[in-house]
């Protein structure tokens, strides 16, 4: 028989990129093209919007370059939405028209749809997968999710990413860091210092784990604050328009 892997003997013996604490970073999902004059060690990108040129260009300026693509949610304008089955869809994601949530336990109806978004991501050169709307379980999706629902979903994507040599990214799930971090190369979050559970991803930088973080200038966080905390915890964090547009403020930017 076989030997059977942990996950942390598949990553040991895989060749996934792992991004380290303290790396800069810039996320950028509208706005196109993709402005790459900001200094950034790494690059989050849409994985339709953007083809294997731009990621080759920042590989060549010694970025790494993150896909992003929604795996908890239906959008609209994506070219592959009308293969995704009705009972799959749910209700509508408050304040993003055009996005529904989808039911995460039909995995035999998501599977194959998922597969080809991660096939794209490998095939235009992508280091890593940002998996957005993981973090299901407690929204109002139509579906009586769980958080076993959830864990499962989360480690078949990130073995799924693994198997064609992606990292993968965990995507806010703050309750779920226990149980995910052995899958997880990294964690990519939204708002934790402005809602005050930043260390609840510190198991992320114990294990050598970069933590990215972004805060929004629609809520009035405090940068300057964000930046001194995020210096302490070893986050890379980063100020961003909710659109995800280019423009991006540092800590260095910060009073």
């Amino acid at each position: 028989m076989p030997e059977k892997l942990t996950p942390q003997d598949d990553h040991a013996r895989a060749n996934f990129w792992q991004p380290r604490p303290g790396i800069t970073w810039q996320w950028q999902l509208t706005d196109p093209p993709v402005d790459t004059s900001l200094q950034a060690d790494v690059y989050d990108i849409d994985i339709f919007e953007n083809d294997r040129v731009i990621v080759r260009l920042l590989h060549e300026r010694g970025c790494r370059v993150i896909g992003y693509t929604s795996v908890g949610s239906l959008e609209n304008w994506r070219p592959d939405a009308g293969r995704f089955p009705p009972e799959v869809i749910g209700k509508d994601y408050e304040g993003w028209p055009g996005e529904r949530w989808l039911d995460i336990r039909h995995l035999d109806l998501l599977a194959p749809l998922m597969r080809a978004r991660l096939d794209l991501c490998a095939q235009k050169g992508f280091d890593a997968l940002e998996p957005d709307n993981i973090d299901i379980h407690n929204s109002d999706t139509g579906f009586p999710l769980t958080f076993e629902d959830q864990l499962q979903y989360a480690r078949w994507l990130a073995e799924e990413a693994h198997s064609r040599g992606l990292s993968i990214g965990l995507k806010n799930a703050p309750d779920q860091v226990a149980d995910l971090l052995p899958y997880f190369d990294f964690a990519i979050v939204e708002d934790c210092f402005f809602e005050g559970w930043q260390r609840s991803m510190l198991p992320f930088i114990e294990a050598g784990k970069a933590v990215l973080a972004a805060e929004y200038t629609d809520t009035g966080v405090d940068f300057e604050r964000a930046c001194q905390l995020a210096k302490e915890l070893n986050f890379s964090v980063i100020l961003k328009n909710r659109n995800l547009d280019a423009w991006c403020a540092l800590c260095s930017d910060s009073p």
